[in-house]
């Protein structure tokens, strides 16, 4: 079953075209992989999904409900979450508050308590309960984009949207990452994953949809994306 699906998204900047007739959709329960070279219209894909800016033209429904030109408040309420590029935790805040933001921004009329029990459930199931009561600064990147990971699932999405949880990682940590995700799949929530490191996409991702200046260019399991000819002179062969 699609749990969501896109088709023709386009979004232009100043005449330049982000993101030109794309058209993708996500299985349920699978984790879908989007990558392409810098510039490629990963984010601005993501920034459209979650509503942080209105495409030109297109539709996206999620569950069967258009959710186009709805507000991101809105759309995260339906069930969709999402980390950033760059980590957009509260600095001047403990980790539990920064998770403890997204418990209660993510259902209207949930209590403090229980927001307060999802922020346990989250901390604990991302390997974060000990950092809980540092501060965002004094935690190392890879616990910080863990706590990015938490605040979006602290709003308890269906679906998931990651851009480059694993940037900046080292190969451990990229492989304990690796486990994260796979981890949260196997809780119900349905991913898209925006990465660099192949190591990471070409082993967890079921299908692999690639961009290249906003338009996609490919779209199969790893296996077919890895042996694409086109892929490999447009952007495998760089990294």
């Amino acid at each position: 079953m699609r749990i969501l699906e896109a088709n023709g998204l386009n979004k232009s900047f100043g005449g330049l075209a982000a993101v030109s007739q794309v058209d993708f959709f996500v299985n349920e329960g699978e984790i879908l992989g989007l990558i392409g070279p810098n510039g490629a219209g990963k984010t601005t894909l993501f920034n459209l999904i979650s509503g942080a800016i209105q495409m030109d033209s297109g539709t996206v429904e999620f569950n069967g409900t258009k959710i186009s030109g709805m507000k991101p408040n809105q759309i995260c309420r339906l069930g969709i979450g999402r980390s950033f590029q760059a980590a957009k935790n509260f600095a001047g805040m403990p980790v539990r508050q920064n998770v403890l933001m997204g418990a209660l921004f993510g259902k209207k009329g949930r209590t403090a308590a229980q927001a307060s029990k999802i922020v346990d459930e989250v901390l604990d199931f991302v390997g974060l309960t000990e950092q809980r009561d540092k501060m965002v600064p004094d935690i190392p990147l890879a616990h910080q984009k863990r706590l990015e990971v938490a605040r979006a699932l602290a709003t308890q999405p269906k679906l998931l949207l990651l851009d480059e949880m694993m940037a900046g990682l080292n190969p451990s940590e990229v492989t304990e990452a690796m486990e994260l995700v796979k981890k949260i799949r196997q809780s119900g929530i349905t991913i898209i994953m925006i990465e660099h490191v192949m190591k990471a996409i070409m082993s967890i991702c079921d299908r692999i949809v690639v961009l290249h200046h906003g338009a996609k260019i490919a779209e199969g399991t790893p296996q077919e994306i890895s042996t694409s000819k086109t892929v490999i002179e447009v952007y495998l062969g760089e990294c």
